[in-house]
């Protein structure tokens, strides 16, 4: 609602809208043609290229035949709300006092449906930002039970999926995962220890033992 090029003062502009003169300094100006033209082509470089930081980028405008140099391009980058998506979240990050299972299927030939089930996590880039995903698999056939997006990394949406496979599916022998504190917490254990199923979990250097139908590792 100010209007630095009016004839009425912008301290007046201010009293009269009810804001100091002082904030008035720090209120958004409106970005410049060529600003436009380059916050237009970084919207359309970020999402080719999620992963391309403010020198990347700059590099790639260059090329383009754009003026500008990496602080600039950082600068509107900032402004937009963009940033470059490389892998921030832990997804398996332990808890130091929820209890980790031994691995149950070194050596273990796992060749049917419902014997061996399997859970991660990972997350996908958005345009702004990531989500997560959780995932249920059957072990020897691959195929995908369950899933859950979330937008943070609490144990619910891995324990929704884990509930929406046991209803649709019944259960498995044994269900693996890594040692994330989703998969380590009590309401994720309880869940499979109630229905009898054998929990194992990933240490290092595990996954290279196990075989199955498909001649495949860990999913």
């Amino acid at each position: 609602m100010i209007d630095r090029n009016h004839a009425l003062p912008i301290t007046r502009q201010a009293e009269l809208v009810g804001i100091s003169r002082g904030n008035v300094y720090y209120l958004a100006r409106a970005a410049s043609e060529a600003d436009l033209r380059l916050m237009k082509r970084i919207d359309a470089l970020n999402l080719a290229h999620p992963f391309a930081g403010s020198r990347m980028l700059r590099d790639m405008l260059n090329r383009e035949g754009f003026d500008v140099g990496r602080r600039h391009v950082g600068t509107l980058m900032q402004r937009m709300g963009i940033e470059a998506l490389y892998r921030k979240p832990n997804t398996s990050k332990k808890h130091p006092t929820h209890k980790v299972y031994p691995y149950l299927l070194r050596e273990l030939k796992i060749d049917r449906a419902n014997q061996v089930w399997a859970s991660d996590i990972t997350y996908i880039p958005m345009a702004c930002g990531w989500v997560y995903l959780c995932a249920v698999v059957d072990w020897a056939s691959r195929k995908v039970l369950s899933h859950r997006v979330s937008i943070s990394m609490d144990a619910s949406f891995c324990v929704e999926a884990l509930e929406e496979a046991f209803s649709t599916y019944g259960k498995p022998e044994i269900f693996n995962s890594d040692q994330g504190s989703q998969f380590t917490g009590e309401a994720f254990t309880d869940a499979l220890k109630a229905r009898g199923v054998a929990i194992s979990m990933d240490g290092k250097g595990h996954g290279a033992t196990t075989s199955s139908s498909s001649g495949c590792g860990s999913p």
